[in-house]
């Protein structure tokens, strides 16, 4: 009898560690994921934003900001995660030079433990700058 209590506590601490692991397994995914992401959209988003007509004329690089702020929503809608909730905030856009930092914070679902119940919110911040080669 004693030795099937073990195996109980066994099974009981097992199915115990696979939940923990999978939580932090989403939370760690979730934020590599979008720390990429946002990278890779804002550094598109910048070269979507280009004032050619500026460049033309002036021979500098200048970004158009409701263009930026545009096509870097759009990117970022269309590779969201549906699980999570962004809040997308525009710390500085400088036209010229090119500068843009952005913070994303990403809320993601409630997990309930045992009546506990925790939410993880994840702070992302970037600054990317495009440079202009001779």
């Amino acid at each position: 009898m004693k030795e099937s209590y073990w195996g109980y506590w066994l099974i009981t601490l097992g199915i115990f560690v696979i939940v923990i692991m999978m939580l932090i397994q989403n939370v760690t995914s979730n934020n590599t994921e979008d720390y990429y992401s946002m990278r890779q959209i804002s550094e598109d988003a910048i070269t979507d934003s280009i004032d050619f007509a500026y460049y033309r004329e002036y021979g500098e690089i200048k970004i158009n900001k409701e263009k930026f702020i545009e096509c870097f929503l759009r990117r970022l809608a269309n590779s969201a995660s549906s699980n999570s909730n962004y809040d997308v905030t525009f710390v500085g856009i400088y036209e010229a030079p090119p500068k843009v930092s952005i913070e994303i914070t990403s809320k993601t679902d409630k997990y309930s433990i045992a009546s506990d119940s925790e939410s993880f919110d994840i702070s992302n911040k970037i600054d990317a700058i495009l440079e202009q080669r001779s």
